[in-house]
């Protein structure tokens, strides 16, 4: 297991939003800061080799996004806020579909 702390009052928009999680997660260059590029990076969590994300597990664990500062940041940004919640969920119900694990769990932190 591993925690990965996203600190969510840096979060005031879509640019922001991206910015953190690829700060955070080490996405590459060519990131496409959107919520489907977002999807694809996070999928790519236990295949370092792929150079998606410098957060990387192995296939049989976890990674726990602690969002910090989550009643803010709901409540200033409630469409990202959605997005992440939907968005991690889809990351790892694609990764059921292709037969791993998931891979993401929330923690959410007033």
């Amino acid at each position: 297991m591993k925690r990965v702390q996203v600190d969510a009052s840096r979060i005031e928009d879509w640019d922001t939003f991206h910015d953190v999680f690829a700060e955070t997660f080490g996405f590459p260059e060519f990131y496409g800061r959107n919520m489907n590029a977002w999807i694809d990076c996070m999928t790519y969590l236990e295949s370092p080799g792929d150079e998606m994300t410098s957060v990387t597990c192995d296939k049989e664990d976890f990674i726990i996004i602690e969002l910090l500062n989550a009643r803010g940041f709901k409540a200033s940004c409630p469409e990202q806020y959605e997005a992440l919640l939907e968005c991690s969920a889809f990351v790892n119900w694609r990764n059921l579909e292709i037969g791993n694990n998931p891979h993401l769990m929330l923690s959410i932190e007033d």
